[in-house]
């Protein structure tokens, strides 16, 4: 009987689970989760000058409503690197 012990840990049913998808895991997580903290952070630094920018000037507020989509790129861009990671655990 081989007694050897395997990098994976066999756990509910014998699948197995390793180290390296744990922390790729963790990474596709930190993806998403920094770059929502980046949007958020944009958004509201452009909600904040775009509502004032609008007070004074309302003819720009179709600019700013597009000024204050373009962050949401970010985070998808988040969500197809964690979609990447993920793919790579499989």
């Amino acid at each position: 009987m081989n007694l050897a012990v395997s990098h994976t840990s066999r756990l509910r049913g014998g699948v197995g689970y390793s180290m390296e998808k744990a922390v790729m895991g963790l990474a596709a997580a930190l993806a998403v989760g920094l770059a929502g903290f980046g949007t958020a952070w944009a958004q509201s630094r452009i909600g904040s000058a775009g509502a004032g920018a609008i007070a004074e000037k309302p003819e720009v507020a179709v600019m700013i409503i597009v000024l204050e989509a373009l962050p949401e790129t970010i985070i998808l861009f988040g969500f197809v690197i964690a979609i990447q990671i993920i793919s790579m655990a499989k």
